[in-house]
């Protein structure tokens, strides 16, 4: 039997009416990418979602299981981002450099400081010591690798002679890391295009 509330009661109960899974999910996402996992706290989190304790442990569960669920997420739209760039008709030489213009540019967003990447900027501290998030992030990669080495294994032609399509999407990866740790220190666009265009020339053939 479920108890209802008196009929002049005001007092808030559970999660808000206008909760919306995936908006706190991005807010908390927000907090973590702000301050890291170990420096947010449930307070913090509690600020940046609108949700109290009790309701933030009933969507999300403990603090872990939501940075865990923040990570997920970033996951996912970045192989899908990725898939979507990777996909794109053109040479590889134009798709990859399409693909490093766009991830830089979020990679230098933030109303503070430039946060580079979610994944790298928090779950690489984390990974040290929570096998669980270690365990995402060589997945992450993983796939992206695999991701490019797909691509560029489709023209082998446009890639230089004897090159591993293998070992050149490991290196496509990097610039996605090399990217986003630039990025974070504060390089701008300039300096970033820069970077992307020479290991897309290591990458591809001349033309």
């Amino acid at each position: 039997m479920v108890q209802k509330e008196p009929s002049g009661s005001s007092r808030p109960r559970g999660r808000p009416r206008a909760y919306d899974p995936a908006t706190a999910l991005g807010k908390a996402r927000d907090a973590f990418w702000r301050n890291g996992f170990s420096a947010t706290s449930l307070d913090d989190l509690s600020a940046a979602t609108g949700l109290n304790r009790p309701s933030l442990y009933g969507a999300f569960g403990d603090k872990k299981a939501l940075y865990m669920a923040t990570l997920q997420r970033s996951r996912a739209e970045m192989l899908a981002s990725l898939e979507l760039g990777l996909s794109a008709p053109g040479p590889v030489r134009e798709v990859l450099k399409a693909i490093y213009a766009g991830a830089s540019t979020i990679y230098r967003s933030g109303s503070e400081a430039q946060r580079g990447c979610f994944l790298i900027g928090t779950a690489l501290t984390e990974s040290v010591a929570d096998p669980d998030v270690r365990q995402l992030l060589d997945q992450v990669f993983g796939e992206l690798d695999e991701g490019f080495a797909a691509r560029l294994a489709a023209n082998p032609e446009e890639l230089p002679p004897g090159a591993d399509p293998v070992a050149m999407g490991r290196m496509a990866t990097a610039i996605l890391h090399a990217l986003a740790v630039r990025a974070r220190a504060g390089a701008d666009e300039a300096s970033l295009r820069a970077i992307y265009e020479a290991g897309v020339d290591l990458i591809c053939a001349r033309p």
